[in-house]
């Protein structure tokens, strides 16, 4: 037998990787920061501040606070997506993230986390207050350590003390204003850790089998359904109750308990819902614990914008 022929191959600009744009370059480390979740931070630390303020706060402040915001959540979400990217390999919710797909390197992941860290709680100490700063930075060290690190991999109750970090903002939102903290924070606090689990296990049950698969314990993955509709109707009950609380504390006006009580009472019967089906056996189409986890989005916003409202209303005019 004579040589092997030698094969030579053409690359032609079809087969060649092209390299990343740089806009797809900056959309993945937007990515990394989890836009999405940070919106909805977003939406109770502005309410809040116009809580401390018991009007309009000055919009530099409300501006400052916002950016901070942003910084520090989008390095607690960027560290988290660094821990996990071997268990978002596994979940079809998650393969596509920066990490897993090869977008951007652990590496450089980890030096964006720790910049948008160092930036957010300068930034909060020099422009905000260092109350705000510090609170800031135990948000990041809450989320990144205690949930991502500690908390997520190890128990079915990582979502419940996994989310103090997540109630972090209200605290932040009303130190931006006052410099200090008071009850009227720490009942929205409780109200957002009430919120929490009723708002993510749906979640969880809709992806029980990914949350399996990549070995995570979510609750539902452990329980049945029933133990979870229990967990989240209690849950529910003690998070509408909180907002009632914060009443005789705050106080609050007619517009927010009316809001409270409207929005939280249709969170209830969508909580309760989602027990009857899970106890009739229902299929997870008819079960349909989405229908709870978009409601809850709803919910908080509307609960939240009532806490930014109501004030307005008693502010004298002229």
């Amino acid at each position: 037998m004579g040589p092997e022929p030698t094969v030579t191959t053409l690359h032609t600009p079809a087969t060649v990787p092209a390299a990343p744009s740089w806009r797809r370059t900056v959309a993945a480390y937007i990515a990394l920061t989890k836009p999405r979740i940070i919106e909805l931070l977003l939406v109770t630390t502005v309410p809040t501040m116009f809580l401390a303020q018991r009007g309009v706060p000055p919009l530099w402040l409300v501006a400052a606070t916002l950016i901070g915001g942003i910084l520090s959540a989008g390095s607690a979400n960027t560290y988290n997506m660094v821990y996990d990217r071997d268990i978002d390999a596994h979940m079809g919710r998650t393969s596509g993230r920066p990490l897993v797909t090869g977008a951007v390197s652990p590496r450089a992941a980890l030096i964006f986390a720790t910049v948008l860290a160092i930036a957010s709680t300068l930034w909060f100490a020099l422009v905000v207050n260092v109350l705000s700063a510090a609170l800031s930075l135990a948000a990041i060290i809450l989320y990144a350590v205690g949930y991502t690190m500690i908390l997520k991999r190890r128990t079915a109750q990582n979502i419940v003390w996994g989310g103090i970090a997540g109630c972090m903002p209200v605290l932040i939102g009303w130190a931006a204003v006052t410099g200090t903290i008071a009850w009227a924070p720490v009942v929205l606090f409780l109200v957002i850790f009430l919120w929490t689990p009723p708002h993510y296990w749906p979640l969880s049950m809709r992806f029980k089998q990914d949350y399996a698969h990549a070995g995570v314990p979510m609750l539902p993955v452990l329980q049945s359904n029933v133990t979870v509709g229990r967990a989240i109707v209690r849950y529910a009950w003690a998070m509408v109750a909180a907002t009632l609380v914060l009443i005789p504390v705050a106080p609050m006006g007619w517009l927010y308990a009316v809001a409270a009580v409207l929005s939280g009472g249709l969170f209830l019967v969508e909580a309760h819902r989602l027990l009857r089906a899970a106890r009739a056996d229902a299929s997870m189409a008819q079960l349909n614990p989405m229908r709870l986890f978009h409601y809850s989005i709803t919910y908080v916003t509307v609960v939240f914008l009532a806490v930014a409202v109501d004030p307005l209303l008693y502010l004298p005019i002229g």
